[in-house]
């Protein structure tokens, strides 16, 4: 009888271990996957010289009573000054839940936006993480351990450059540089059929990838949420900022952020537009509307 006990309780722990290693090897896959589709998808933009910020004053691209005029009333984005970046690698899409719970998983973190009704509503595997800043950083930096790439978050100045595709004169990220429903970004019915948030669609992402991206292959630079950089926020930052490979102010209170909120009737921000937010979302709130992509400051990145 004992032996049999024996036998019994060798057997379950053998099979646990069975079970353990399975899972092991399963989550390893999914990490393996997640790095293979991350570098694929990764778009290289050119270095290069650019005017950053509100570009109106001199966009020969307006013409009549609007040549001349500046695109923002904000004064933040002022004044235009030149820029000159480094090549970099931006990621196509910003990061999603899919990635993102990969990402949890292989670092023993508690899923993201899972704890109530509510929070359910808004995730879903394509649409993108929302995130605070720190949790956005510490993603980047996972795929740096994980690749020995240097990723990170971009630098205000090499989101403003990606998304006017290499620094020219583009209003909006999109396909057209322009905001048109059902032709650059989605319509209010295409945002609704793509969600499960009901009566809260209008405040829901929507799929990464459901309209084609900028002439670089970027998707969304200014729709579906707004996103992290890595700069402190400084309201006249543009006055001092250096010329080459400007990374913002030493410190601050707030981070910058670009685009923004999801959902139907926001349509797009400019390209130049500046928001800023705490880097720790209130305990209260759920940061759905704040997501994120990686860049990696390199000059090759071997597939």
């Amino acid at each position: 009888m004992k032996y049999a006990v024996v036998l019994t309780a060798l057997s379950a722990i053998g099979m646990s271990a069975c079970n353990d290693g399975n899972a092991d090897e399963g989550n390893q896959q999914a990490i393996d996957t997640l790095i293979q589709k991350t570098k694929d998808a990764l778009v290289r933009v050119e270095g290069g010289s650019f005017q950053m910020g509100d570009f109106g004053p001199i966009d020969p691209n307006l013409t009549g009573g609007n040549k001349g005029l500046p695109y923002s009333a904000e004064q933040d984005n002022k004044p235009l000054h030149k820029v000159t970046l480094d090549t970099f690698y931006m990621s196509s899409t910003k990061v999603t839940y899919a990635d993102y719970d990969i990402y949890t998983q292989a670092t023993d973190k508690d899923k993201i936006n899972n704890t109530s009704e509510f929070e359910m509503q808004f995730r879903q595997d394509n649409v993108p993480a929302g995130v605070d800043w720190h949790q956005a950083k510490e993603y980047c930096s996972w795929l740096a351990e994980q690749t020995s790439l240097p990723f990170t978050l971009p630098t205000e100045a090499q989101w403003e450059y990606a998304a006017r595709s290499g620094g020219d004169f583009i209003p909006y990220g999109t396909s057209t540089g322009t905001l048109e429903k059902g032709k650059s970004i989605p319509t209010n019915e295409e945002v609704r059929a793509a969600t499960q948030a009901g009566d809260f669609s209008n405040l829901a992402p929507y799929p990464v990838d459901i309209y084609a991206p900028n002439s670089l292959g970027l998707y969304q630079m200014g729709d579906n949420g707004y996103e992290w950089v890595s700069d402190w926020y400084l309201h006249d930052y543009y006055k001092n900022s250096p010329q080459k490979n400007p990374r913002g102010p030493d410190e601050g209170k707030e981070k910058v952020v670009r685009g923004l909120p999801h959902g139907d009737g926001w349509g797009g921000s400019l390209t130049m537009e500046r928001y800023h937010a705490p880097v720790k979302i209130a305990d209260n709130s759920t940061p759905i509307t704040y997501t994120f992509r990686c860049v990696s400051n390199t000059n090759s990145i071997k597939r």
